[in-house]
């Protein structure tokens, strides 16, 4: 599906009398150097696509990448255009689940082409900035690229603060006096913290690129519009890799209280089967009745061996409550 296409001039927006998918058309209105078209698509079928590859001639293994989805973060050059592949993310924080999407963006002297699978992907927001600040679009192709890696980038800086609220409440249950069960939860977002990772480490390698100047094709004076969005980007990096740690010591946190518990709760089932053999024994002894049992026939026999009973029951609890056993 085509979501948008337009010719841009000197930063502004140029209407040209053709349809979205006349791409020859479109393309035949740049006539002056910094022209150039931006061509949004979603989801294309492999004969939109098509149709798109023809009028801007762009290579057949970038085309192959961008309708297959699932691409690793990349950043590849094609004859005189760029194919960059970067993964976009979104957080449902009711499932503690980081959910994915991919923009695929060639670039060439005079096109920018965008190609969108997921629904956390949306562009508009970022051309519609981009359109409303001409000295920025008069970069040509080179604003466009920096504008999708911003927006991109700044979707990871929103994932890793709501993971960041998740870790915290983790954090704070593992060490709560309550009794929790926090070991499935803890493992479900140290899945969610390995997909943000497969999405923002790949990505480090091209944006140091663009901030250094190092792409042919893409303008040296945009590198410090690049230095930003890379910083961003390391940030976001640094804070997975301490989310991820923080994950793993507090699972162990979880594991050894759980063994503490399980430690308390020994003592106390022992402690009990104490209290309740003491008990026992003198009940059983003294219930053996023997024809010539010592103490069989005296009349304070019963009553001392309750007392017994409840003293040596009471000495125990006493015992066992100064100990920390019960």
């Amino acid at each position: 599906m085509i979501v948008d296409s337009a010719l841009y001039r000197k930063g502004e927006r140029v209407e040209v009398d053709c349809f979205p998918h006349e791409f020859d058309k479109l393309r035949a209105g740049v006539e002056e150097a910094g022209d150039f078209v931006w061509v949004g698509l979603y989801k294309p079928s492999e004969g939109e696509l098509g149709d798109v590859a023809a009028a801007f001639g762009l290579h057949p293994l970038a085309v192959e990448d961008a309708l297959n989805s699932h691409q690793r973060p990349k950043l590849e050059r094609y004859d005189d255009s760029l194919f960059l592949t970067l993964k976009t993310l979104w957080y449902v924080d009711a499932e503690d689940a980081v959910e994915t999407g991919e923009i695929n963006l060639f670039a060439g002297a005079d096109f920018v082409i965008t190609v969108r699978h997921g629904r956390g992907s949306e562009l508009h927001s970022a051309r519609s900035r981009l359109e409303g600040q001409a000295a920025v679009l008069d970069h040509g192709p080179s604003a466009v690229i920096y504008a999708v890696c911003d927006s991109v980038v700044d979707g990871y800086v929103e994932v890793v603060d709501d993971l960041q609220v998740d870790v915290d409440e983790i954090e704070t249950s593992v060490f709560s006096p309550a009794r929790t069960n926090d070991s499935t939860r803890i493992y479900v977002l140290k899945r969610e913290i390995a997909e943000v990772r497969r999405a923002v480490m790949p990505l480090r390698e091209p944006m140091r690129k663009f901030a250094d100047g190092l792409v042919h094709g893409v303008t040296r004076d945009s590198a410090p519009f690049f230095r930003d969005v890379f910083d961003h980007l390391n940030q976001a990096a640094e804070v997975v890799d301490s989310l991820d740690a923080l994950l793993s010591t507090a699972f162990d946190a979880h594991l050894a209280r759980i063994t503490v518990q399980q430690n308390d709760d020994m003592r106390k089932i022992s402690a009990g089967v104490a209290l309740a053999a003491a008990p026992t024994l003198i009940a059983g002894v003294y219930g053996m009745n023997f024809q010539h049992m010592p103490e069989l026939g005296w009349e304070f026999g019963y009553p001392l061996a309750v007392l017994l009973m409840f003293g040596i029951s009471g000495f125990l609890w006493v015992l066992f409550k100064r100990s920390g056993w019960l």
